[in-house]
């Protein structure tokens, strides 16, 4: 398969000019085989202080721009990701590796992101605060932020950036991407499908959305810069622990969505047909690459026999169902790269170490796509809840443990230092409401896995997930600044706050 024919022939039709962004710094290759899909140059100090100046100018023109109307463009754009949805998936499963499914439910997610903003544009409701004074009324109003700094990782190369971008366009605020290294060409797309709707909205000032390519050092240089109001970044934790004090430190504001080390309980009560499927998507899907994969399972001793093995034989059959994630009957594709597929093989060796029985995680050898790391996905029977467990492995690895109490298992739930995603497969609904009570997950589902959100809730965890939340409920507050307003509307001398008496 000529996979750099492909990706030159998507690029042309969305509206992408290679030979613009061309030189060689950064080398782009496809996790599908490991071939060589492009070489890019990389932004300079220079060229990144000069589009966060664009950005700064722009947002003083449309932050004045009415609400509604800077929804308008956003709608614009949802419907031309509409006519290109299925070469942006194409484009995101070449460069990121995601089976062609979950590309276009990635792309669906931009869309609906879209719609949701575009309603939202209407919706930017502040309050009345009744005061204590007589003749005052106090209001809250929302305002828009300024430049909004967006840094992704390449495992959702396209859906973060917009869950960020639509939201802070129709807030009145502009936009910086700075994409993973790892998956650049499926920004500069998005930047083109975009630019496409700018032009049909007609009047955008330039610099309202760019793309910033770069490594480590560029990522700082828009982490510390003062005149970029929020930074959101998704990505390890080792890398939220280093951007969330830098932007601290110059007062700035942060969102940070950062690793996720995500349990499933599965109780005695727990019907088994429908946690299997959710069990294995969790664990399996993305290869194992998604902040909220499921890492964890905790089984009640009395049908931990009966799921484990149940499980081993459905790994046993994964086998069949790996391979080029273009081709619709895959269900699971290749780790991003070589680096990847080492870190799953040393944790493995060191769940075996501590006491693990582990069965696959091998790597699956594809004779027509040796340059791509494939891998059986590894199941792993535990009896406790090790160092290596309580570490999140961005790899298909899913730990099995037995649990008595539901008590017992929720204090081992929570003793791992992420807090993003979790689930419990019961029909008791004491058990459910306990669990729901208890997790210190910032997502905690009954009965449905924990991957795969939708956009009409808030996404995001606690603890070294980063508190940060993206997409629905009030996460547009992210990106506006609050202020309280007080007007006084009588005739004689106005009282003071609390009653104090200041005669002159």
């Amino acid at each position: 398969m000529n996979v750099e024919k492909k990706v030159q022939d998507l690029l042309s039709n969305l509206g992408v000019k290679l030979v613009d962004y061309k030189g060689s710094d950064l080398k782009v290759h496809s996790p599908i085989n490991g071939s060589l899909i492009a070489e890019l140059a990389l932004d300079t100090q220079a060229t990144l202080d000069k589009k966060i100046e664009d950005a700064a100018k722009a947002f003083k023109v449309w932050r004045r721009v009415p609400a509604p109307k800077r929804g308008e463009l956003v709608r614009i754009f949802g419907n031309i990701l509409r006519d290109h949805k299925e070469e942006l998936s194409q484009l995101v499963t070449i460069e990121c590796g995601k089976i062609i499914e979950e590309g276009r439910g990635e792309v669906q997610e931009m869309i609906d992101i879209c719609d949701f903003a575009v309603g939202l544009s209407r919706q930017l409701y502040g309050l009345t605060i009744a005061s204590e004074r007589p003749n005052h009324v106090m209001h809250e109003n929302w305002h828009p932020l300024g430049v909004v700094g967006i840094i992704s990782a390449f495992n959702f190369p396209v859906a973060v950036w917009a869950w960020n971008a639509c939201l802070a366009f129709v807030c009145g605020d502009t936009a910086i991407w700075k994409p993973s290294e790892k998956t650049p060409l499926t920004a500069l797309a998005v930047q083109s499908l975009f630019e496409q709707a700018c032009q049909e909205f007609g009047d955008v000032p330039e610099g309202l959305s760019s793309v910033v390519l770069g490594e480590r050092t560029i990522g700082e240089q828009l982490v510390v810069d003062p005149r970029v109001a929020l930074i959101s970044a998704t990505g390890s934790t080792r890398m939220g622990a280093q951007v969330g004090p830098k932007v601290a430190a110059r007062f700035g504001k942060s969102l940070l969505e950062l690793g996720g080390n995500n349990a499933i309980v599965v109780s005695q009560h727990a019907d088994l047909d429908v946690a299997l499927p959710s069990i294995l998507f969790g664990a399996v899907g993305t290869a194992g690459q998604r902040c909220t994969s499921s890492r964890r399972v905790f089984v009640h001793k009395s049908i931990a026999d009966k799921l484990f093995n149940t499980l081993k034989k459905a790994y046993s059959g994964l086998s069949l169902k790996i391979g080029n994630p273009l081709d619709g009957k895959t269900l699971i594709g290749p780790l991003i790269d070589e680096e990847s597929f080492n870190t799953m093989q040393s944790s493995i060796a060191a769940a075996k170490d501590q006491g693990g029985e582990v069965f696959q995680g091998q790597r699956h050898p594809l004779e027509d796509l040796k340059g791509g790391f494939y891998v059986n996905p590894a199941l792993v029977r535990m009896s406790n809840q090790t160092q290596i467990v309580c570490h999140e492995t961005f790899a298909p690895i899913l730990y099995v443990m037995e649990y008595e109490s539901l008590e017992e298992v929720m204090d081992r739930h929570n003793e791992v230092p992420q807090g993003l995603s979790s689930t419990i497969f019961t029909t008791n609904l004491q058990e459910a409401e306990y669990f729901k009570q208890f997790s210190d997950c910032g997502i905690t589902n009954v009965n449905i896995g924990t991957s795969g959100a939708e956009i009409g809730g808030a996404f995001g965890g606690e603890k070294e997930t980063g508190g940060g939340r993206e997409s629905g409920s009030d996460a547009w507050k992210n990106y506006m600044r609050r202020q309280t307003s007080t007007t006084y509307y009588g005739k004689d001398a106005p009282a003071l706050a609390q009653g104090i008496r200041f005669d002159i």
